[in-house]
């Protein structure tokens, strides 16, 4: 089967996009998608979405990890499928989309696109670390050493041991740098191993460093290894609500693929 793609970036996550409107694409082969998101031997990339039909909104976004297998939501993803979406003339300056975890809406500004996130009703806090869930399950914890930590190793451990064993967790590690911004790196379940950004990750750290008191702006900037991110939101008592995730989202290059 011949597939034509694109390839786009959102502070250097990048994703395969596929317009799969009319239902070409096989969704439940699992190997043909690991297979192109590898990148050795096939186009490279840390995920795979299709745009799809919708009912009453735009379109509908469906995410596949690297590993093949369909996956929570991704914020980098669902930024670069509103980017696409603008490419096929799909939308215009703003949309409404659904995705695996509902109904999201964005904004686009040139390349910088807006994404609203879900609200988040709780955030558990622990001695060493905090957990939420920003459309994904995040582990969040600060360390003095980023830019020498292994990220893949000990991201790994976390990933797979107690409490999230074989479900598993996205684990990020923060440093702060000043009052609204922070330093984060993330190691992403179902790619196995660290990305340069991670969209659900910086959501799920801005509202962590908030939380514990690390900082009391509501608009915070992420410095990913891929780039600069901003994560906005608003709080009432332990709920998140109005977040929204901001920043680039680029078209790579154009192809097609046979497999």
């Amino acid at each position: 089967m011949t597939y034509t793609f694109y390839k786009y970036q959102g502070t250097g996550n990048d994703f395969i996009l596929i317009d799969n409107r009319q239902l070409e694409f096989c969704k439940n082969n699992t190997k043909t998608i690991k297979l192109l998101c590898n990148r050795r031997f096939g186009i490279g990339a840390d995920g795979l979405i299709l745009l799809e039909q919708h009912d009453t909104l735009d379109f509908k976004m469906v995410y596949y990890n690297a590993d093949g297998n369909e996956s929570s939501m991704c914020g980098n993803g669902g930024r670069c499928i509103v980017a696409f979406a603008h490419f096929l003339g799909i939308i215009k300056n703003s949309t409404q989309f659904m995705a695996v975890d509902g109904e999201h809406k964005a904004l686009i500004e040139d390349d910088i696109i807006k994404l609203k996130m879900q609200n988040v009703p709780e955030v558990s806090l622990f001695d060493t670390h905090v957990f939420l869930n920003t459309g994904s399950p995040h582990h969040v914890q600060m360390e003095t050493n980023l830019a020498h930590l292994d990220v893949k190793k000990i991201g790994s451990q976390i990933r797979y041991g107690e409490p999230y064993n074989a479900l598993g967790a996205n684990v990020n590690f923060v440093t702060k740098n000043k009052e609204s911004n922070f330093s984060v790196r993330t190691y992403e379940r179902g790619v196995e191993d660290e990305t340069l950004s991670c969209g659900t990750g910086v959501t799920a750290v801005a509202i962590a460093m908030h939380a514990i008191g690390e900082t009391e702006k509501n608009l915070i900037t992420l410095e990913t290894e891929g780039g600069k991110l901003q994560v906005s939101f608003e709080n009432n008592n332990s709920e998140y609500k109005n977040i929204w995730l901001i920043g680039s989202a680029n078209y790579v290059f154009k192809g097609e693929i046979v497999c």
